[in-house]
């Protein structure tokens, strides 16, 4: 029978079967990996797709189980893995919800030590396919932590999900894109996955270090540097009245009115020339009919400035001109 959908994806086997039996691993070799990873502080973890790989992977010490998407309406195999009382990991690339449900429930009867993770089974799945929608909607579904398996062949899914919650991400390693073999093109390299720990472990510190806009005065300095203080835009003789037209703002904050001020100035009358550019400095220039809140702020700013080398006082920046 010739399956279209089947690729050869082997250069040195002919069929399927001889590929995986070429690959397997031996008991003896399970016990090196089991032990590779307690010297390494590494959990060992694997997929077992039946209760035969159940019992060897117990026998070989196996810290965590992960139960495929293909298995997921497999409640003998879940049932056998819940038993272990072993961490476990759940991939829901193929159930729908009532699938998936009975699947959590049939654990949840043992333990609840499950991560419950997002996964779409294509190879590779297209951005478009990869329903990070669903990582907040398993959240709240079934109040467990949530992971993502990813199948992209890129690092951005992964980052992605951290930020919208997820803390778990899967994803297929190779050594060389270029290799050949079923899952080439689904998987990332050892320098992407060095590039995939970097950026979660970065978006994961930024969310657990919240921020609050009620209080920023660790950025005092940087406001006083980039807020901006009112300027003229023109040269404006003596008595013009201000409006939005004559206006600029300019760095720094603090040095005259502050440019959220401006509507108070509007239509008001100067008492000196202005040149093009020139910051409104009430230590040096003056308006009249000032409102009195302002008056008030802007006469506590004057006080202890000069004026052509004079010490003056808060009637003197004040004064109002006389209508002609």
């Amino acid at each position: 029978k010739f399956e279209k959908f089947r690729t050869k994806f082997s250069y040195l086997n002919e069929s399927r079967y001889d590929y995986w039996k070429r690959v397997e691993f031996k008991k003896t070799e399970w016990m090196e990996i089991s032990k590779h990873c307690a010297e390494k502080s590494l959990d060992f973890i694997s997929s077992p797709f039946s209760i035969a790989a159940v019992e060897l992977l117990e026998e070989v010490n196996i810290k965590k189980f992960k139960i495929g998407s293909g298995e997921v309406t497999n409640t003998l195999l879940i049932d056998k893995i819940a038993q272990t009382s072993k961490p476990t990991i759940i991939s829901s690339g193929m159930s729908t919800w009532k699938e998936l449900d009975e699947a959590v429930n049939t654990f949840l009867k043992h333990h609840d030590d499950l991560v419950i993770c997002q996964c779409t089974s294509n190879y590779p799945v297209a951005a478009e396919n990869l329903g990070l929608n669903l990582i907040q909607e398993i959240s709240n579904r079934y109040n467990l932590p949530v992971g993502l398996s990813d199948h992209s062949g890129s690092i951005y899914p992964g980052i992605a999900s951290v930020a919208l919650g997820a803390s778990l991400v899967e994803a297929h390693i190779v050594f060389n894109k270029k290799m050949f073999g079923p899952d080439t093109t689904s998987s990332i390299t050892l320098d992407e996955l060095k590039n995939l720990v970097a950026g979660t472990k970065f978006i994961k510190k930024s969310i657990n270090n919240p921020i609050s806009k009620e209080n920023v005065s660790e950025l005092k300095n940087m406001k006083s540097i980039f807020e901006k203080s009112l300027a003229v835009n023109k040269d404006l003789t003596r008595g013009s009245k201000l409006s939005i037209e004559d206006l600029e703002t300019k760095k720094p904050a603090g040095k005259g009115i502050d440019a959220k001020e401006y509507k108070s100035i509007l239509g008001k009358k100067i008492n000196a020339d202005f040149q093009g550019k020139d910051i409104i400095n009430m230590s040096q220039r003056d308006f009249s009919s000032i409102p009195p809140q302002l008056s008030k702020n802007l006469t506590k700013m004057a006080i202890n400035f000069c004026l052509d080398g004079k010490q003056i006082n808060s009637r003197e920046i004040f004064k109002p001109i006389k209508e002609t």
